[in-house]
């Protein structure tokens, strides 16, 4: 019997509490969302699996010494794993379009706006009873609104660590959720006369320009904003590698399998923050609301500055290519060319959302530069 009794104070069952079964049941729903809908599966999938191996009771998985334990100690506290999803970004990413029309970089800069927007209504949400943001935690939470997953997790990761679990899953979310909440706020504040706005072709990029671009960028980012040169110096170093065409090899494996190890362990190092007692709490809820609104708000940010340039440019700019001054590389842009096409059928925007949207990478990481120098 007393054996028995010792096999049973060994199960999971006999010491599951409520909380752990909800969070398992939020790591499933993560999984539903990866596989059935196709929800950045790519994150979406290890933060759910790994959701579900932080909350099982006695198995060590995030005590120290534990797997997950050492994938967050590792790669999220020391932000060695977003920088290399950075460097695997940029050698992905072709600036040809901002090159040639450099003005869309305000579109990125605007779209931004949701960050530091967000930041205040954080910081007001504290007159609430329950909440209790710092200054520190208001920021990590606003750059949710630049819809760029490795910056949040960066940013929280140094300036709110305990909140990391709850950024991550809303910022991911809500780029998963990109084609159900831009289009309506895109059509809102645009017109049908203006979604139908035909651009001109784009000039062509020398492979000079497109080698230089990165330097260019880098030079700048340290002489203005070096708290900024970890996000920008590695996406401009996998960019530089691509471009260059010198370093095929070293540019294939920042793109794939370097990319691909660094999502597995960044997922589940994310998701080993989603145990009950770190997520089940009522800023949890204020993190999730105050996501949607600084996405909302940098979309719309974006199309009212694109609205600007239309006027001033006589009508030669779609107001559409503003929502893609969010990071969502490259759904944010997708999303513009469908819209486009709905109003127009010979509308096709894709090449020209490419600039903003890349304007929006380097923007969301510069607004992170900005936080973290004035708050970190």
């Amino acid at each position: 019997m007393e054996g028995l009794m010792a096999f049973w104070g060994e199960t999971g069952i006999a010491h599951f509490t409520s909380g752990q079964l909800l969070m398992m049941g939020v790591g499933c729903l993560l999984l539903y969302l990866a596989i059935k809908r196709g929800f950045e599966p790519l994150l979406l999938l290890p933060i759910g699996f790994g959701a579900i191996l932080a909350n099982i009771p006695n198995a060590g998985f995030t005590d120290e010494g534990g797997l997950l334990w050492y994938a967050y100690h590792v790669g999220i506290e020391t932000g060695i794993f977003p920088l290399l999803i950075f460097m695997g970004v940029g050698a992905m990413t072709d600036f040809g379009a901002l090159i040639a029309n450099p003005k869309t970089l305000l579109l990125g800069a605007a779209a931004q706006f949701g960050i530091f927007a967000t930041l205040l209504g954080a910081i007001a949400l504290n007159l609430v009873p329950g909440f209790e943001f710092s200054m520190q935690d208001a920021a990590a939470i606003a750059i949710i609104g630049g819809a760029d997953g490795p910056t949040a997790i960066f940013l929280a990761s140094k300036l709110a660590p305990e909140l990391l679990g709850a950024i991550a899953v809303a910022a991911y979310s809500y780029m998963a959720l990109v084609p159900l909440i831009q289009p309506p706020i895109m059509k809102l504040l645009t017109t049908p006369a203006e979604r139908s706005i035909k651009m001109e072709q784009l000039r062509e990029v020398s492979k000079r320009e497109k080698i230089l671009f990165p330097l260019m960028v880098v030079g700048l980012t340290v002489l203005f904003l070096p708290a900024a040169t970890p996000l920008v110096g590695m996406f401009c170093l996998g960019n530089l590698m691509k471009e260059s065409g010198v370093v095929d090899r070293l540019s294939g494996t920042a793109q794939n399998e370097l990319i691909n190890i660094v999502t597995i362990f960044l997922g589940l190092a994310v998701g080993s923050k989603l145990s009950a007692e770190q997520f089940l709490r009522i800023e949890t809820l204020g993190i999730l609301v105050l996501g949607a609104v600084a996405f909302s708000i940098g979309t719309a940010a974006g199309v009212l500055m694109a609205k600007l340039m239309s006027k001033l440019s006589g009508g030669k700019v779609n107001p559409l290519i503003g929502a893609a001054g969010v990071s969502a590389v490259p759904m944010a842009a997708r999303v513009v060319n469908r819209v486009g096409l709905e109003a127009n059928h010979q509308n096709f925007l894709l090449m020209h959302a490419m600039g903003p949207n890349v304007a929006g990478v380097l923007g969301s990481a510069v607004a992170a530069g900005v936080l973290l120098a004035v708050l970190g």
